[in-house]
């Protein structure tokens, strides 16, 4: 009897795999150098292989090339930005400091949404309904881990006004802007997530997160008490 074939990658792309799941960061500085038309049709089609439960594929993804477009968005980022600093109070200051975007100095510009029919999609969605939005997580992922394996930085932008965002590009009431994908050259990746580098949070240690038949007792840590995104 002969052994089946293994499914199992050769040692240096299971290497690949997870350099670029530890190198991935949340980029905000990147050079001026543009994505060619082959590297982003690469990335998208990455998204477009996501995982999504019952196969609804809810994402879209809407690539931003006019100029004015992008500085609107960033416009609507920055007044989401002051909000946010307020709301935090004590720590108001210290977020002012930080860098929360990059969509003027970035290649490309994608918003990631979800699509205004995802409704009709019951498979999973029926005690879970937010798994819509879980899939689209999973399309960015994986766009994220393909752009550092191509060696282009990615920041998640998700400080904005959801209606200003859909009123800016002319979006359906139903669907929904979950994200502003800034995708660029940069001349070097953070070593740590910026925001630990910043001194605003840390990575939560992974024996705090798995717990075994039960779940575990007490508050969950959250790193320096911080629930704003970005690493």
């Amino acid at each position: 009897m002969t052994d089946s074939p293994s499914n199992r990658f050769s040692d240096i792309e299971i290497a690949a795999v997870y350099r670029a799941i530890y190198e991935r960061r949340d980029m905000r500085h990147f050079s001026d150098a543009a994505v060619s038309e082959e590297q982003l049709a690469r990335l998208i089609d990455a998204a477009h292989h996501a995982p999504s439960v019952g196969f609804m594929q809810p994402w879209r993804f809407v690539r931003v090339t006019d100029h004015r477009l992008r500085v609107a968005l960033h416009d609507i980022v920055e007044t989401e930005r002051r909000a946010t600093a307020e709301a935090l109070n004590e720590r108001s200051d210290e977020f002012m400091k930080l860098k929360v975007q990059g969509i003027l100095d970035c290649g490309e510009v994608l918003v990631a949404g979800l699509t205004e029919d995802r409704e009709r999609h019951v498979f999973g969605r029926r005690t879970l309904p937010e798994m819509d939005l879980a899939s689209v997580a999973c399309a960015i992922q994986n766009l994220w881990l393909a752009a550092r394996a191509e060696g282009l930085g990615m920041g998640w932008v998700s400080l904005f006004d959801v209606s200003a965002v859909q009123r800016l590009l002319h979006m359906p009431a139903q669907a929904k802007p979950v994200g502003i994908l800034c995708i660029g050259h940069v001349d070097r990746f953070y070593d740590q997530p910026m925001l630990q580098v910043e001194g605003w949070a840390k990575r939560v240690p992974v024996t705090h997160c798995v717990n075994e038949n039960f779940w575990p007792k007490g508050p969950a840590v959250s790193g320096l008490g911080s629930s704003v995104s970005g690493e």
